[in-house]
């Protein structure tokens, strides 16, 4: 026998109310388990699929109570007892274990077990009773058909709960027969009278017996069938009964009841096929939804990402715009600045060239005078070659001062031709930088035209940012919304399979019955 190790003696105690359920095939694996029973066990659905149904049997039960249940079933009959599970974490519960072979058309398909809470002092019993005959302390009574009867003296006991009702009609009629004959020999009858009414009264018992049989024994065993059959599942036929009496009107009652319990199988059973349907389709198309969103939520994620990335873009240009606008307010007021000083520049050359003019009006003053003293000189040196000998000084100084009105002219020229190439430079040079100040305005005009330009790019990439930060935040509530339907259409998608999964675990519970 399995030996499930290791348990902790832990009870589990179950609610109250509750029933678990399973179906085995005829090999006694399991192919249904209800959710209490699951629960109960601590395995999950999977782990018990398939798996020998003796994988909860908790090593307390004792060997015997598990041979008289296969007896039991393999009779076809149903067994009923306390019974000690072993959960998959080694801790332990109780039921009142109610198994069943399945019956399909005559044919064996496998076995039902229904199991409910058991109270306090059935299990305080049970648990007894299993310690006893683990410990060969039994003292004579044992397990028959799930009811605990005792052998030896006492075994007569049990022939109150396992003797058949034919043999309790026959055990009544002959155990009133010597009390018959008994009194009719102490009435005085004798010899061949009383040998006539032995072998009279022997073959009323026996029409008796046979009667009663027909009336009672035979009824019951087929009401027992017609019970057997419904408690297996087994609803293709009712029996059909010609008496109206107790034993008549049960009989078509139970009949009756097979009938309802097939008419209500079959209508539950369409039922869930059109919900199976309908659940398969829901679950179809949920997952249908569920991938589309998927799609959706990775494409808004996509578009959120690239808008953070875009975001991010218009704010460094945005950034840089700023600066480019502060440079050019900086250049603008630098082109400024120059063209101001240009203007100096322009004012001073102009001055410059003024001053050179009057330079060369004042050597024009010098070099007339030169002339003149050059012609008094001149003069003079004439007045003292008329003098003679008193004139000869005064002739030589006259001739220094020409040497020097010649020199102080010759210097004039020179000067003047200095001031006049002067004065050309310096036209020049004020045509020059009146060139350079017009172009200085046009620069400082053009500085200012890119300086507005800037000022108002700045300005609209400080709008684009401010709406590029609101589409943003919008994908963002929307990448949001997205992922929560997502979560949502997924959740909705494992509602439908695990609905659908529970109309085929319905449809599985009916078709034991089916």
């Amino acid at each position: 026998m399995r030996n499930n190790q290791p348990v902790t003696q832990r009870e589990f105690e179950l609610p109250d109310g509750v029933t678990l359920m399973s179906t085995t095939d005829p090999q006694s694996h399991i192919n249904y388990a209800n959710a209490a029973f699951i629960h109960a066990s601590g395995y999950s659905r999977e782990e018990l699929q398939d798996q020998p149904h003796n994988m909860v049997r908790h090593p307390d039960m004792p060997k015997e109570a598990f041979a008289d249940m296969w007896a039991t079933l393999k009779q076809g009959e149903p067994w009923t007892a306390v019974v000690k599970n072993r959960r998959k974490d080694g801790d332990h519960y109780w039921v009142r274990a109610n198994a069943m072979p399945v019956i399909r058309n005559g044919r064996h398909v496998g076995y039902l077990s229904v199991r409910t809470k058991p109270s306090r002092e059935e299990v305080a019993a049970a648990e007894a009773l299993y310690r006893d005959v683990r410990e060969g302390r039994a003292a004579g009574r044992r397990l028959h058909k799930g009811l605990v009867v005792r052998d030896g003296l006492l075994g007569w006991s049990k022939l109150r709960a396992t003797l058949p009702v034919r043999w309790r009609i026959r055990g009544a009629l002959l155990a009133t027969w010597p009390l018959l004959v008994t009194g009719v020999a102490a009435l005085g009858l004798g010899g061949a009278a009383l040998g006539g009414f032995t072998a009279g009264s022997l073959i009323t018992l026996a029409m008796a017996s046979w009667l009663l049989e027909v009336q009672i024994a035979r009824p019951l065993e087929r009401l027992r069938e017609q019970a057997l059959a419904i408690a297996s599942g087994d609803t293709q036929g009712a029996a059909l009964s010609n008496r109206v009496d107790e034993i008549g009107v049960t009989l078509r009652c139970v009949g009756q009841l097979g009938l309802m319990f097939r008419w209500l199988i079959d209508d539950v059973n369409e039922q869930v096929l059109n919900l199976k349907t309908a659940t398969t389709e829901i679950a179809q198309g949920n997952n249908d939804l569920s991938s589309r969103t998927e799609q959706a939520a990775a494409s808004v994620q996509q578009t959120a990402s690239s808008m953070v990335q875009m975001t991010s873009t218009v704010k460094e240009n945005a950034s840089t715009a700023s600066q480019a606008n502060a440079l050019s307010g900086s250049a603008s007021a630098a082109a400024a600045k120059g063209g101001h000083a240009v203007s100096q520049v322009v004012e001073t050359m102009t001055e410059i060239n003024e001053s050179s003019k009057r330079i060369a009006d004042i050597i024009s003053v010098i070099d007339g005078i030169a002339f003149q003293t050059n012609i008094l000189a001149l003069n003079a040196a004439v007045e003292a070659a008329r003098a003679g000998e008193q004139g000869r000084g005064f002739a030589v100084v006259a001739g220094e001062v020409r040497n020097l009105a010649k020199r102080s002219a010759d210097a004039a020229r020179e000067i003047k031709a200095l001031i006049g190439a002067s004065v050309d430079k310096v036209e020049a040079g004020t045509k020059l930088v009146d060139d350079a100040g017009r172009t200085m305005d046009d620069i400082v005009s053009q500085v200012k035209r890119v300086s507005d330009l800037i000022a108002e790019i700045s300005s609209v990439t400080h709008e684009q940012q401010g709406g590029i930060s609101q589409i943003g935040q919008a994908i963002g509530n929307l990448d949001a919304i997205t992922q929560q339907n997502a979560a949502l259409v997924e959740q909705s998608a494992a509602a439908s399979d695990s609905l659908k999964q529970q109309t085929e675990r319905l449809v599985d519970a009916l078709s034991v019955f089916r």
